[in-house]
């Protein structure tokens, strides 16, 4: 459901925007417009991790990693009720799901095949790892 959400969101935003050059100008993207008009506020942190080196093997496909980017949101929104506790820190990452495929859906509209995995350290801040595949 979310990678379709996602979908729909990459279709819609990006005619206010220019043209994206590079992959990191639409990881941006990702960060600034697309939170803002999901969440009502910009992702905290955008970092590059490029250091995967060896293929991604998925069943059935072989897919080399061209970037690996770490989104963070230090009060991501749909677990800031979560925070108060720290039994529901076991629980937090069934809450992503949703976001994960927003961003990868998104990504694909724009033409990005990734994969993306989310992990909560801490409550109610999140990474986001989004590991752009080339074919």
């Amino acid at each position: 459901m979310g990678f379709r959400v996602g979908q729909a969101l990459g279709e819609r935003l990006p005619r206010e925007t220019l043209t994206f050059r590079e992959e990191l100008d639409i990881l941006k993207f990702l960060c600034k417009d697309l939170w803002v008009a999901v969440f009502h506020k910009q992702m905290d942190s955008l970092r590059t991790n490029h250091q995967v080196q060896a293929p991604l093997r998925l069943p059935g496909t072989l897919l080399c990693p061209q970037g690996t980017y770490v989104l963070q949101d230090n009060s991501f929104p749909l677990l800031v009720r979560m925070a108060s506790g720290l039994q529901y820190l076991e629980e937090a990452p069934k809450f992503l799901a949703f976001t994960c495929g927003l961003l990868r859906g998104t990504l694909s509209t724009l033409g990005v095949k990734s994969l993306v995995t989310a992990s909560v350290a801490a409550l109610p801040a999140c990474k986001f790892q989004v590991v752009i595949q080339k074919l």
